[in-house]
């Protein structure tokens, strides 16, 4: 996992200048650090017909970029840090158009297998803490989080979510694991953020269901509760 393309450090400006990369190149010598500074979390969700790509702004809306032809992910869903305003009018007479000052992806993945008692020895059992952020939120088909921990120079971390499938009683209980690479406990403190793709069983219910989250802190076992509404068919220009 690259600190340098997931990390949310102090100062926006100065790590969007050095690796963020913008998509509106109209107003290049206008060095106005706030188009930089992302002002919302959206899933970019490519036309595999390659007509223009939507952004998922929330579980109900859906936004159409009038800059930005295609997704510059190419054809792979993800989730993205973005900075942008409304335009005066609606495209295609149904979404709303943005135009894009500025965007770049987090990192986007699946669920991990549920490996039983082996979980801990797959996919590491050194702390983290959860952010209680803007960028910690469950929607739209999966679970953003924005972390804390320490960083090790030249160790690489790995996040992975495991669905829990060992109770009954909880059905949609999540466990986030963290390796650190040998580096839990030296290092710099700095933020993290990591989109998990929720599986299928996630989106079936009609109705909004509770994710129960735990994860391993710095100062024991916690747990956090998200109201999540199952990802519907998202809304299309044509």
């Amino acid at each position: 996992m690259k600190r340098t393309k997931a990390c949310l450090l102090a100062i926006w400006a100065a790590v969007a200048a050095m690796t963020l990369a913008a998509c509106d190149h109209d107003d290049s010598y206008r060095y106005d650090f706030s188009y930089v500074v992302p002002t919302a979390l959206v899933t970019v969700k490519p036309d595999t017909a390659g007509g223009p790509c939507l952004l998922q702004l929330d579980d109900s809306t859906a936004l159409q970029p009038v800059n930005m032809p295609q997704s510059p992910f190419g054809d792979k869903e993800v989730r993205a840090l973005a900075s942008f305003e409304y335009v005066n009018r609606p495209l295609h007479g149904q979404l709303p158009g943005v135009r894009i000052y500025w965007i770049d992806s987090i990192l986007t993945k699946p669920t991990a297998p549920d490996l039983g008692a082996d979980n801990d020895s797959a996919y590491g059992d050194e702390p983290v803490e959860i952010v209680n952020s803007w960028e910690t939120v469950a929607e739209d088909g999966y679970l953003t989080l924005r972390f804390r921990t320490r960083w090790t120079p030249g160790r690489a971390h790995r996040v992975n979510l495991v669905h829990r499938t060992d109770s009954a009683e909880r059905p949609w209980l999540l466990r986030l694991h963290h390796d650190a690479g040998g580096g839990a406990a030296a290092g710099e403190v700095a933020d993290g953020i990591v989109a998990f793709r929720l599986g299928d069983d996630f989106n079936r219910p009609d109705s909004t269901i509770e994710i129960e989250l735990q994860w391993k802190s710095y100062s024991g076992m916690k747990s956090h509760t998200f109201k999540y509404r199952p990802r519907k068919p998202t809304a299309t220009t044509h």
